[in-house]
């Protein structure tokens, strides 16, 4: 996802989407504790997309 695509979600965008990919990177850890995931890669490109809609929501909110 692309930062111009973030900066342009609201809110209740952001809430949501940070949710999704929470419960996204908690079952890819399950399933690589379990088995090893074809690409480890994707947890950790999971954390920053995480990471950038949380930087972008608390902007947002100062903003206000």
């Amino acid at each position: 996802m692309k930062s111009k695509e973030i900066k342009g979600m609201g809110v209740a965008e952001l809430n949501e989407k940070i949710s999704t990919e929470k419960e996204a990177l908690r079952k890819m850890k399950f399933a690589h504790q379990v088995s090893a995931i074809e690409n480890p890669m994707k947890m950790k490109e999971s954390r920053k997309l995480i990471a950038r809609l949380k930087t972008e929501l608390r902007a947002k909110e100062i903003q206000k």
